[in-house]
């Protein structure tokens, strides 16, 4: 029988090759330099191979321990998921979830929800991270994050996806705008020549947007972009344009004392609805924590009912 190298021992060369640093390694594996060290000239000496160049200043790993670093990763993501899916059998949506949420969802959605799912899943340890999908997707596949709330639809990744609900765009500007005076929905081909703001490239609201309302990239629509939904509504209340807004963030009050309206948009004529991006969830292709992670979806969108139908029976 082979003797094969420890977890522990894995999980030293993962950090040095993401680290590239001895000494830092050994502090994210919480134990001394001399010990992590120690752990990779163990396993160097029963795989019977150098994995780390040790005659430079700076740590390079050789060709086959970059390669089996990389299938270490894999190893201990498997041995994770393992333990991971044993809790959940017993008890799911306990224990840690690292949750990847974009800009765009998360000041709007998750103070409206993450109450409720606290009552229902108590022991349910929530670690949020935000950023732009992108990026959200490379830690997702590295195996840092574990579930993603991000809009669909998204190509790219070997990722699986749960829609769960609309979220459609309305337009926004200053009430003394030509549009926001018109009766009835805004027609898309009315946007053609409106100084139409949007966020910077990168964030999917921006493709999404274009893409619900079927509108072309133009030099009027790239000369001005915002980093965040709160600056569009800023830069409209300062009649520098109008911009398209999703329903998650007028709900949540981004409107609030501002001089900005609001007008429906209609669809295209041909049958289609007004323009709207699709919520969901998005997890690891072939992880074996799918099921969880459906809980988990279902839960939150109970969630979000249960809050709007507070918010349509308070008083007004």
């Amino acid at each position: 029988m082979i003797n094969l190298p420890t977890l522990r021992q894995w999980r030293y060369l993962v950090a040095l090759a993401e680290i590239r640093h001895f000494g830092k390694a050994a502090e994210a594996c919480l134990v001394t330099q001399s010990t992590l060290s120690a752990g990779i000239q163990e396993l160097e000496t029963q795989l019977g191979a150098a994995l780390v160049d040790r005659t430079k200043r700076k740590v390079v790993l050789t060709p086959l321990g970059e390669d089996l670093a990389a299938r270490a990763r894999e190893l201990l993501r498997e041995a994770e998921e393992m333990v991971l899916l044993a809790r959940a059998a017993a008890a799911p949506l306990t224990g840690p979830l690292r949750l990847g949420v974009i800009p765009t969802i998360s000041p709007f959605l998750l103070p409206r929800v993450l109450p409720a799912l606290r009552r229902r899943f108590p022991d349910l340890r929530l670690f949020l991270r935000e950023d732009l999908t992108a990026r959200l997707v490379d830690l997702l596949l590295a195996g840092k994050l574990d579930l993603l709330l991000i809009a669909l639809p998204y190509e790219g990744g070997a990722i699986d996806t749960l829609p769960l609900f609309d979220d459609a765009f309305a337009l926004a500007c200053r009430s003394d705008h030509v549009l926001a005076k018109q009766a009835g929905p805004v027609r898309l081909g009315d946007l053609a020549d409106t100084q139409l703001l949007l966020l910077e490239d990168g964030h999917c609201l921006r493709d999404h947007a274009l893409a619900a309302c079927r509108l072309p990239p133009s030099p009027r629509r790239d000369g001005f972009a915002a980093t965040s939904l709160h600056t569009l509504v800023q830069m409209v209340d300062s009649g520098l344009g109008v911009t398209l807004l999703p329903q998650l963030a007028l709900a949540a009050g981004i409107l609030r004392g501002t001089d900005v309206v609001t007008r429906p948009l209609a669809g295209d004529g041909g049958g289609r609805t007004a323009p709207a991006r699709q919520i969901g969830l998005a997890w690891r292709r072939g992880t074996q924590r799918a099921d969880e992670f459906r809980l988990f979806g279902n839960a939150l969108h109970e969630a979000m009912d249960k809050t709007a139908a507070t918010q349509d029976s308070a008083p007004q």
